[in-house]
């Protein structure tokens, strides 16, 4: 199997594997209890945090590393934030 190139842009390492065709651009339905909405939308969350395995490009993990130090926060933090924030931007999204 090659290996992407670091030249080669995500689109088109994607598209030459015709996963962009498999992609639905509609509308996905989903429901959430309501106490737990209220909660993610709150930030509020008193539940202990679950481990979660994902694979990440190592450039986009010494970049996220990078942004961490800039903040001053360990970068595992950073990631459970921006994914809380995408989260609550979505939740707002699909309720209006």
């Amino acid at each position: 199997m090659k290996q992407r190139t670091k030249a080669e842009d995500w689109a088109a390492y994607y598209e030459r594997r015709g996963v962009l065709r498999e992609i639905e651009d509609r509308p996905v339905a989903f429901a959430l209890d309501e106490e737990l909405r209220r909660q993610i939308k709150s930030g509020g969350t008193a539940r202990r945090l679950q481990n979660l395995s994902i694979k990440l490009d190592p450039a986009h993990v010494v970049a996220l590393r990078k942004i961490a130090v800039k903040k001053a926060i360990p970068y595992q933090t950073l990631i459970r934030l921006w994914l809380a924030e995408g989260i609550r931007r979505e939740l707002r999204i699909a309720s209006h």
